[in-house]
């Protein structure tokens, strides 16, 4: 089957999208408005960037009406972020702040997390995640427009946080978005040589 993305939707573009990328990590993001209002929210257009120096991007997508979504406009605003890693006992968390919801509501109280301070960044990371990247805002870049319009945020990494069991793996059992509500664990790997 042949598609032409310019008679796609919005929509039927984000379904195949999200059926060829996978699966897709998730960058589960804290940040704070102005006002100190603690944000959290889940984005699986995430990657590495590069390593010198330590650069990651995500992309969050307008919301529904076309607005940047919280997560952007505070980090436009205070030019600081956090990444929390997702595993398994978080994913449920995780998924609970994928919702749009009001920026005065506290996405660590819907979902039942704790924050805990960072060390570089003002933005609390996620008390329970395995590991997380404090970051300084690089550059947001405006994409698209309208409902589900792209925007690139890139950002440099300024601290890292592994629990001490994980320092000496090679990998961690990551969750990662495979559909639109599906998701799947890293477990199997393999060696090549």
């Amino acid at each position: 089957m042949e598609f032409d993305v310019s008679k796609l939707s919005v929509q039927d573009s984000y379904l195949r999208m999200v059926q060829l990328i996978s699966p897709r990590p998730i960058a589960w993001v804290s940040t704070l408005s102005i006002d100190g209002i603690p944000n959290l929210a889940p984005y699986s257009f995430f990657t590495g960037v590069g390593v010198n120096p330590p650069t990651i991007c995500f992309s969050p997508a307008n919301d529904g009406q076309g607005r940047p979504k919280d997560t952007l406009e505070n980090i436009r605003q205070t030019g600081q972020f956090v990444v929390n890693i997702v595993t398994e006992p978080v994913a449920q968390a995780m998924h609970r702040t994928s919702d749009e919801l009001a920026p005065e509501v506290n996405e660590f109280a819907l979902a039942g997390v704790d924050p805990a301070a960072s060390t570089q960044v003002k933005p609390p990371r996620v008390r329970s995640a395995v590991a997380a990247m404090e970051c300084t805002l690089h550059s947001a870049i405006q994409l698209g427009a309208g409902p589900g319009g792209a925007n690139l945020v890139i950002g440099y990494v300024v601290h890292l946080h592994i629990d001490d069991d994980l320092v000496d793996q090679s990998s961690i059992e990551t969750v990662g978005r495979v559909g639109r509500r599906e998701y799947t664990v890293v477990k199997d790997t393999f060696r090549l040589e």
